[in-house]
Order: structure tokens, then sequence, then C-alpha cells
């Protein structure tokens, strides 16, 4: 198999955690192929940075020429994983699942090579489970242990129910390294509760090791941690001038995690970036790096380039973009029309608030206006920006 130096770079980079040892690990992927897997539960959301780092780990494990299956849990997501969740998950029929995988499957593309991948799904079997098996599955663990999750003791906290399905998710995605026989499971740290009860029940069922493998779940560009409720993240589908524009909004505290998590920059690179803003130099021009070598990840070099020459023509030297939609609005139009027409995705309070925050701009003055019911003069404003990067001509209708 691979030599050593590649195996330790693939269980180190990125990874928080990895038990029982990495060691143990190290001297089995040098001596043969191992069987890896990774378990999604496909609920339609939208893929972003966040999730592309334990992507990218499991395709690491693919190139180095292991056995690597994607386990689609059209069988678990049917209970939904309380992970993190305070409440009960919604129900997902089985033709919900099937086009939210499709969805996903869309997005991760960017990021696995699915060629060298094996996809199962595993309602495969827990659809065909039977009772008797299902009750001994659930004779391996107690409800004494699967009630110490943070997020079931939270419930308990605020009164709030724990449905009986919900406490054998833990056990059945356990079950799923049993079924597979696999020699190491990869999850976010957040996953650690429900892939060590895989871990024993291999060793319960097959008397064989299991070995669990860790990525750290990154902040948000504003150094919180990455949430759509934050709206700290970036998609994987986000266009070029998107991308690169919401990296380079990131807090230079999260330019070398992201380097390290997000990208195939050489360590030493890295380390040596690291040094050099610890001396005080200015961190611009690494944050640059990062955003032109994540966009290009996700796009193409050129057009990771023309993002960038947009920025910097955009929002370091404030001029305004030549290929920017035109509006068709009558003069004295209320701003707040206006500027529906021009960003129809974005809702009326989003607007305000953006009016309120100083984050709109009439060209040619420069003005920032505050009251959004205004009426716009279309003789005096010919160009609107909302936001740092989006821009739109005006012509009367």
């Amino acid at each position: 198999m691979s030599d050593t130096t590649q195996i330790k770079q693939v269980l180190t980079r990125g990874v928080e955690q990895i038990l029982p040892d990495v060691d143990s690990l190290v001297k089995l992927m040098s001596e043969r192929k191992i069987r890896v897997y990774l378990g999604i539960d496909p609920t339609g959301n939208e893929l972003t940075l966040g999730h592309s780092v334990v992507l990218r780990k499991l395709q690491q494990f693919a190139d180095l020429g292991h056995e690597v299956i994607l386990l689609i849990g059209n069988g678990t997501v049917k209970i939904g994983d309380p992970t993190g969740k305070d409440s009960t998950r919604p129900e997902l029929s089985d033709a919900e699942i099937e086009e939210n995988f499709k969805n996903w499957q869309s997005q991760a593309s960017q990021v696995l090579d699915f060629e060298k991948i094996t996809i199962r799904r595993n309602g495969d079997w827990l659809d065909q489970l039977k009772l008797p098996e299902l009750i001994k599955i659930m004779a391996k663990s107690t409800v004494g242990q699967l009630l110490e999750r943070d997020m079931f003791q939270d419930r308990l906290a605020k009164n709030q129910p724990i449905h009986t399905h919900e406490l054998i998710y833990p056990l059945l995605q356990g079950y799923d390294s049993v079924v597979m026989d696999v020699d190491l499971e990869i999850g976010g740290n957040d996953q650690l509760f429900n892939m060590m009860m895989g871990r024993h029940l291999l060793a319960v069922y097959k008397q064989k090791p299991k070995w669990v493998l860790t990525t750290p779940i990154i902040n948000g560009l504003d150094g919180r941690k990455m949430s759509k409720s934050y709206h700290n993240y970036v998609a994987l589908t986000e266009n070029p001038q998107d991308m690169y524009g919401q990296l380079m909004s990131t807090s230079d505290d999260q330019i070398i995690p992201y380097f390290e998590t997000l990208t195939n920059v050489p360590a030493s690179d890295i380390e040596d970036m690291q040094k050099k803003m610890q001396a005080g130099q200015n961190p611009m021009e690494f944050k640059k790096r990062l955003a032109l070598t994540i966009t290009g990840q996700y796009h193409s070099s050129p057009e990771a380039t023309k993002a960038e020459a947009n920025f910097e023509s955009t929002v370091q030297n404030s001029q305004i973009p030549t290929d920017i939609p035109t509006v068709q609005v009558k003069s004295q139009t209320p701003m707040l029309e206006v500027l529906k027409a021009g960003a129809p995705d974005l809702s009326s309070n989003q607007l305000r608030r953006l009016v309120t925050e100083g984050a709109v701009e009439f060209f040619p003055s420069h003005q920032k206006p505050t009251d959004i019911n205004r009426p716009v003069d279309l003789s005096q404003v010919k160009t609107i920006r909302i936001g740092k990067r989006r821009y739109f001509n005006l012509i009367e209708k």
C-alpha cells in the first residue's frame, strides 16, 4: 500500500482525533487495503465548505487506493439523527430521500471522485431488519448510556420530549459497521458518539477492531461556528465572484485553519505563512492566496483569477464593475421597490437592515441613503450597490 509518509499526512492534517490510536492504524494501512466509510443522511441541505472537510478526507483515502464507501442513510434518515438537535426531525419519504441525495451528490461531486467510491444504502439492510434482530441490537446498550448524549441532556433540562426511535439511532448507525465489516469510519467530531457505538457493536458481533477518525467542525467567516443561522458560510455552489469575496471577508485567525482543512497547499508553505503573520506581515496577501486557491478548486484557475481582479477593482479600488445587470424602473419609485427589483432574492426586512447598516450606496453621488421609503430620482441615481459586491444600473421604464 502507500508509504508511511503519505499515510501519516492523511491521518494528521485536518484530523481532530483517531481512536483507539493512530499508530496501529498507520501500521494496518501500510500492510493492506482497508475498508473505510463515511455515512451521510440526505436531508437536502446546501453543502458548504464546512461539509467539504470530511468529504476531502474521504477522497484522500480513495486516492491512497483504499476501499472507500459512501453510505447513504436512507434507512436511518427516516429516524433522523438527533445530533445537535433539540427537537425531533420530520420524517422523509423514500422519494424525498432519493431526490435529496441526487442534489447532495451533484454538489459533492465537486469534491468526490465517485469513480473511486462505492455508494451503498443502509436501507438495504435496515428496511429488512426483523424484530428479533432489532431487539438483539438494542440489547447491546442501555438507556442510561444513550441518554448520556449532550443533546438528550439538553432536552431533559428543557423538559422537551425524547422519542424512543431517536434513542436507537446510534445503535442502527453502529450496526452499519457490522454489516459492511469496516475497518475505519470517518465523520465530523459531532458524530463521535454514533461512530463509537459502531466500534462497540463490531467488537461484540465480530470480535473485530474498528478505528474512528473525526474531522474538526471549522468556524465560519466571522470566527464563530459555521452556521447558516449566522450567515457566515460559503456554499460549494457559490459563483466565483461571491466565493472569492466571501473568503476575503473571513477573519484573519481563520486563514491558517482554512489552508489546512480546505486546500492542498503544502504544509511547509502554510507553516511559512503562519510564521510571517506572527512576525507582523499583513495577512491580506495570504488571505488573497486562500481565496484564489479555494475559488480555483471549485471553479477554474481563470475564473478564480477573474474573480480576484473583480474584487480588487470593485472592493479594494471601489470601481463599479462593467458586467452588471440593468433594471428598468420609473423615476421617483420608492427605494424599497427599486432595491427589490435589483435584488429579488432579498426580503424586505433584509433590505431594510442593509440600508440601516449603510450597506446601500447610490452612484455617482456615493450617497448612502437612510430612508428606505424615499423616492429614487433617476436623474441623480444611475447605479446602486447593495452589500459589498452586488451592483445594478438603473434606466427609466
